[in-house]
Order: C-alpha cells, then structure tokens, then sequence
C-alpha cells in the first residue's frame, strides 16, 4: 500500500521502529483504544504492517519523521523500539528537531543507563521529557502485555504511566508497571532483571546438566521433573519454557532438539552490564557475573577445543537414592535462585543510594510479576519481604527466605561437593553457596588482604579494637604502627 499523509495532531502515542518489537507495542496500544502513529525509517517496513495488521484497530501510518511528530497530539509522546547506542542517538535528535516544549520521547529498547542518564540530561536542557523504559516480555509480552519499567520525570509519567500502566500485563487486578525512579532507573532495572534472568536459564541448565549426567535421563524424562517442579515452588516462565525445550523434537532425525542445537550461548551485553556495574558499586552478583561468564565460556570454541581429553572425572557416578538426588537438585535450583534474585536487589539498592533514585524494591518485584520474562511465583514471596520491611538489606536475611535457604543447605552442600567428586561445572550452584557462606561469616579473610595491602602499597587499614585509620611501617626495625 501507499502511505497517505496523516491528519494533523490525531494520534494519542507514537512508535517509531517497525520491527517486530515496535509493531507489536503499537498493536498493543491500539488494541487498548488508543489512535496510534507508526513510522520506519524505510517506509516499507511501515507499509508491511498496515497491510497486515491496519484492520486490527486504528494506526495512523506516516511515511516521514516530520508526518510522524505532526500526526502527535500535544503534549507529543513517540516511543523508540530501535537498535541500542548511535541509531537510537539519531532518532531522538530527529525527533527533537521537530518537538516543542513539554513533549515527551521514550527510548524503549536495552540501552545502557549511563546512555538514558545523558540522554535525559540533554533533553531537559532543550525542554523536552526524556524517558528511558525497560521492556520485558520479549514479542508475545509487547503484544498482550509487558512488564514496564519507565524512568524519567513524575511529570513525563503523570501524561505517559496511564497509558503503559493500561497495555501492560495485569496479575490480581495490577499492572505491572509502575513509575521507577528519575532519569536512568529505568533502564538499571531493566538491566538487572536482564541480569538475573541470565542467572535464572543457567542454574535451570545446571540442573538440567546433572539430572541428565548422574541419573543418565533423556530430556523427555527431565522434561516431566520440571514440569513437576512448576506446579510447585519453582513454577516460572522460564521453567515453563524449558519443558516446551526439552520435550521437542526433531522432525528429520528424530531425535531431541536440544540434543541439535551448538552448545554456546548468545548474549546481547545486559548481563555483562549487570555484572561491570556491580563491580564498580562494589556490590558482588557472583549468580549473575558466574552465569555471564558461562556464556562466555561456552562460546570460546578455541580453548574448549585445546582442552578437549583433559583429565577431571574423579568418580563415577552411582546414585542410589534416584529420588533423594532429585530433590538435591531442586532444593539446590531454589536456593540459587533466591540468591540471584537476593543480589540484582542488592545491586538496584546501591544504584539508587548512588544516583539518588526513590527506587521502592517491592513495586520492581510485583511488576515482575507478569509479563516478563523472570516471572515467578515466589516474587509474590519478595513483594511481601519488602512490603514487611521496605528498608530489608538482604532478601534471604528475610524470615521466608532465610528458611528456605536454611532448609536448602543440606541439598545443597551435597549437590555441589557431588559435582565437583564428578568433575561437573556447576558455576551458579557453586558461587551462590560460597555466597552464602560468605555473607553468613562472622570474620573472613579479608583482614589478611588488607594487611597485604597495606604492606606492599600503604593503603592503610582499620582496628577492630580502636577508631582511626593505620598503617605499619613494615619495612623498619618493629615495624611499628602509625595512625594514618
């Protein structure tokens, strides 16, 4: 088809970006009642959507960004769904060209905070909104109903949160999709759920990995454990997925799918953001910094190649109790998972102490709900933690989660002492447990390294018996303690 000119001021929201992410959060829109603008920046891509889906509800289709931002009612609101980093700088500056005071311009895709930060920055200086919104659902989740995670001014959300709050994924009557905080946090949420959906898959396919090992099962008969275990505690999307995973098979060959597919994993970056921004907040992820680097691992087919033929097993494996590994394996699964989930919040907690966002921990985990792609039952557990206490320093400090650890370690201990008996890779299972261990401990090690420290660099320390801060002139006669 052709694209004709658009009236003038008649679309109540705009999305610019027309591939599958874009047009369906418009189709969503206008399902919900609302007259939406679509643009491409290659008109035909708009052009394919109206022959499609122009009959589902009312799309104002414009072949130019000037037809886009004239087809806006005031004050103008345009989404981008393009490719994060310098696409999506060149489409806001065309946007702002032509907006006026008070309009508003969202950036819905993956795009690294710090980006959203400066974007924000920029705009204000011209009078325009700038909002960067997390996006979680993946394609089904844009079309019926997402988790929404939009930053930005409460003014920009006053105009725009009606609008995401209505097209977004519903559980008990909410949306999931609530106002995150100022400028940026948005978008860091956006990351860190990222993050700990890339914890979430790993430890689903360590568990996955030792069922089949220890136990020699097919991936049919682990299909049927899962299933099971979604009915239960562990019931998410993306246990639910894996089923779907597991009991496909091959209409060529026959055989299971998942046996077909090249073992290296794919990341897009937001678990490798997730993982750098910890480190420089000081804030440890070991579940989602192990789960990025085993990606990565499995993706470096030169060194996994040169390692091939190395010794490692220990033992063989020889389950007598079929059941009781089962549910090592569960109870291993659930305890790793609540430590994942237990350090992203860490991590949203000191970005917001650094960047000064209100961030409220319980409104992240109801609006995690439904939609994304880390809903889970047991966030309705960490909703209620920190609707207890909206201060809470540690998710598993909480009395729910605490006894769930508690009545986890036993499983735990022995599932990860039997994998390393048997020379299994369990990099989750294994850092969420020494995590624990950790956080648990009364004193650690760490005296010792800042002792090192100040012997070799005079970084100095402090006493636990006295106030100040010292350093020992190690290299003198004595070596006798100054206060620094």
């Amino acid at each position: 088809m052709t694209l004709e000119t658009p009236a003038a001021a008649s679309a109540d929201i705009g999305v610019t970006g027309m591939g599958v992410m874009g047009s369906n959060l418009a189709r969503n829109f206008a399902r919900n009642g609302y007259r939406v603008a679509i643009h491409n920046r290659t008109s035909a891509k708009t052009e394919a959507v109206m022959d499609k889906y122009g009959e589902e509800a009312q799309f104002i289709a414009a072949e130019s960004i000037d037809d886009f931002v004239a087809a806006l009612t005031p004050p103008r609101c345009a989404i981008i769904m393009v490719k994060a980093g310098a696409a999506t700088d060149a489409v806001i500056e065309q946007l702002a060209e032509r907006m006026d005071e008070g309009d508003i311009i969202v950036d819905a895709g993956n795009s690294l905070f710090t980006d959203t930060i400066r974007r924000e920055r920029e705009m204000s200086e011209r009078g325009l909104h700038f909002v960067g919104c997390g996006v979680s659902g993946g394609e089904e989740g844009a079309l019926w109903g997402p988790s929404i995670m939009p930053g930005g001014s409460k003014e920009s959300y006053d105009r725009l949160g009606p609008m995401l709050e209505k097209i977004s994924a519903k559980v008990d009557g909410e949306p999931c999709c609530t106002h995150v905080g100022e400028d940026g946090a948005g978008h860091f949420v956006k990351m860190v759920h990222n993050g700990i959906e890339y914890a979430d898959m790993q430890v689903i396919g360590e568990a996955y990995d030792l069922l089949r090992r220890a136990l020699g099962l097919k991936p049919t008969e682990i299909a049927d454990i899962f299933a099971r275990w979604n009915e239960g505690e562990l019931d998410s999307y993306l246990m639910e997925i894996s089923v779907e995973v597991l009991r496909q098979v091959d209409a060529k060959t026959g055989k299971p799918l998942v046996d077909l597919i090249v073992d290296a994993a794919g990341q897009k970056g937001t678990g490798a953001w997730t993982t750098q921004t910890a480190l420089s907040l000081g804030v440890p992820v070991t579940g989602i910094g192990e789960a990025t680097f085993a990606r990565g691992l499995s993706s470096s087919p030169k060194q996994r190649e040169a390692a091939r033929g190395f010794e490692g097993k220990a033992e063989d494996w020889n389950i007598e109790d079929r059941e009781g590994f089962i549910e090592d394996v569960r109870q291993a699964l659930y305890a790793s998972k609540i430590v994942a989930y237990s350090q992203g919040f860490n991590e949203i907690q000191a970005a917001a102490e650094e960047y000064n966002w209100d961030i409220k921990l319980g409104d992240m985990a109801r609006i995690w709900r439904g939609g994304c792609i880390i809903r889970a039952r047991f966030l309705n557990d960490i909703t209620k933690a920190y609707e207890k206490n909206a201060e809470l320093p540690l998710l598993i400090a909480d009395d729910f989660f605490y006894d769930k650890i508690v009545g986890a370690l036993p499983h735990w201990r022995r599932l990860v002492s039997m994998a390393a008996l048997h020379g299994v890779a369990t990099p989750v299972f294994s850092s969420s447990l020494a995590y624990y261990d950790g956080v648990r401990a009364e004193r650690l090690p760490a005296a010792l390294i800042q002792g090192q420290r100040d012997f070799f660099g005079a970084h100095t320390y402090k006493r636990i018996d006295k106030d100040g801060t010292f350093h020992t002139m190690w290299a003198q006669e004595g070596r006798p303690e100054v206060e620094a």
